[in-house]
């Protein structure tokens, strides 16, 4: 291993990361459509348009733009060599607080928003890297750029991506947040990962909606993730079979992660911003349905819940009370 890449490795570790691996970048044809070589590389596009055209991305047309430049890192940052692909262990090995009354907030929700957990990480990664390789550039993303990120976390070994299309890691199972470095530096790549996932379909058959439509492909039209955080509609306008399965979640679904075999013994985060709260683990939907837009913007002015905006976690809420037995 160069020590460009040896000494990254043990300063992202440092910094707090739970895992670091490199995937290389092919260069992109002449006319940047797509890349050149390697079944993986050269069929990611091809995936994402059949994706697309099916209307599983619903109202998030964000994906719909430019689609050659999600899928190729060098037209996000021209010579790009290789992509730092970073996680971080969300697991807190806490049960949810289900009583009577209570909604359901994804698991990744319970703490801080890890945007804001990863952005200064990732700004001190990249200053090592610079001080390192004082000529290459980099930009850094945390779900937040056009970056096919769970593709190139695969690419640099972090994981799999699992039948249900999220990363799965042998060491810390279905629960690893995603960010990256895109770097013109030549570092060293590791293997990618390989799929472990076999036979089994834990994560299809636990989906409330039937979401997962195939292996390895969602319909986020039906993904109670995407109807409570990104579906900017009314209650009324959902189907009422859809609003039953919503059941009592009111930001995001865990369902298809927590049936997953290898999270049996993924262990506890040490990153203290990502511990749940007694709102975020238990959250009351009586109290929930009564804020009003100043107390939303107060009570999660550092949590992701604010990506549903009031009006959406109101809806959401409604629905959990209507679906209360």
């Amino acid at each position: 291993m160069s020590s460009t890449t040896q000494l990254l490795k043990q300063a992202a570790l440092e910094q707090g990361f739970h895992a670091i691996g490199i995937a290389r970048v092919p260069a992109s044809t002449p006319d940047g459509a797509s890349f050149p070589a390697g079944r993986s590389h050269a069929n990611l596009l091809e995936r994402l348009q059949y994706w697309l055209a099916q209307g599983y991305h619903g109202t998030m047309e964000w994906m719909r733009r430019a689609p050659q430049r999600r899928t190729d890192p060098t037209q996000v940052l021209p010579s790009c060599r290789s992509i730092v692909a970073l996680g971080l262990n969300y697991w807190t090995d806490e049960a949810p607080d289900e009583r009577r009354g209570n909604g359901r907030i994804a698991r990744y929700a319970w703490g801080e928003d890890y945007h804001r957990v990863f952005k200064k990480k990732l700004k001190t990664l990249e200053r090592t890297l610079k001080s390192l390789d004082p000529a290459c550039s980099t930009r850094s993303y945390a779900d937040t750029g056009p970056v096919m990120e769970k593709f190139w976390a695969q690419q640099a070994g972090l994981g799999w991506i699992g039948k249900h299309s999220n990363l799965v890691s042998p060491a810390f199972g279905s629960w690893l947040l995603l960010g990256e470095i895109l770097t013109t530096a030549d570092l060293e790549a590791d293997e990618p990962g390989t799929d472990l996932c076999g036979t089994c379909t834990l994560c299809i058959q636990a989906c409330p909606t039937g979401a997962i439509v195939e292996p390895y492909v969602v319909d986020a039209t039906k993904c109670i993730s995407y109807l409570t955080i990104e579906y900017r509609g009314d209650g009324a306008s959902l189907d009422q079979d859809l609003r039953r399965r919503m059941g009592n979640r009111i930001f995001g679904c865990d369902d298809c992660l927590d049936v997953c075999p290898y999270n049996a013994f993924a262990p506890a985060t040490d990153e203290p911003r990502m511990q749940p709260t007694s709102l975020t683990q238990g959250p009351n939907l009586s109290r929930l349905s009564a804020l009003h837009e100043e107390e939303f913007s107060r009570t999660f002015a550092h949590s992701p819940i604010r990506r549903a905006k009031v009006a959406g976690l109101r809806r959401n809420v409604a629905i959990a009370l209507a679906n209360e037995p």
